[in-house]
């Protein structure tokens, strides 16, 4: 059974390797953007929730994305492993994902930090020519990383269920160090 955590910074690669190895092992891969964007299409009533913040250009707030990311992890499909990606964020949300992990009686999970050095990462940011990824901004997005998901890496690394992968490797060598990296 795979549960996996997805750390690392913007366009580390998250997105990308979380897709190909739930599709390898025929697991749920879980992006709280793609929980937000169906809930929202399928008009659930926290996707409901959601769009009035969205629609007044707040963010939406942790208790909402947390209510969301239980709500999926309790479906059917989550039984036989899942990959997380963009949850949790903070320690808070850690803690709180510990506790509903938990209750769900979900244990064994492991944390994959893929660490990509800044320059390579705005490299790869700027790259994808989206029109709001100047250099400032992606530079800004990053400080924002470290102070808020960084210590993420210290509470998993003191659970010891922390493993980091080289993201700053072609996709497929990135693929086979994290399916390496989890099974020890």
């Amino acid at each position: 059974m795979t549960r996996l955590i997805f750390l690392g910074p913007p366009g580390a690669g998250k997105g990308t390797q979380a897709k190909a190895l739930a599709d390898h092992w025929q697991i749920p891969h879980i992006s709280t953007g793609d929980i937000l964007r169906q809930a929202l299409k399928d008009q659930t009533p926290l996707g409901i929730k959601a769009k009035g913040y969205m629609d007044r250009g707040e963010l939406v707030p942790d208790q909402l994305v947390q209510d969301m990311v239980e709500e999926r992890l309790t479906q059917a499909d989550t039984k036989h492993g899942w990959i997380l990606d963009g949850f949790p964020r903070t320690v808070q949300q850690a803690g709180f994902l510990e506790a509903l992990l938990d209750r769900l009686d979900h244990h064994g999970e492991k944390v994959v930090n893929l660490d990509v050095p800044d320059e390579i990462v705005i490299g790869r940011l700027l790259e994808r020519g989206r029109k709001d990824d100047t250099e400032s901004v992606i530079r800004r997005r990053l400080e924002v990383y470290r102070e808020e998901t960084a210590p993420l890496i210290d509470y998993y690394t003191g659970k010891q269920q922390l493993v980091i992968v080289n993201g700053n490797q072609s996709l497929e060598e990135v693929t086979v160090e994290i399916g390496q990296a989890i099974s020890c």
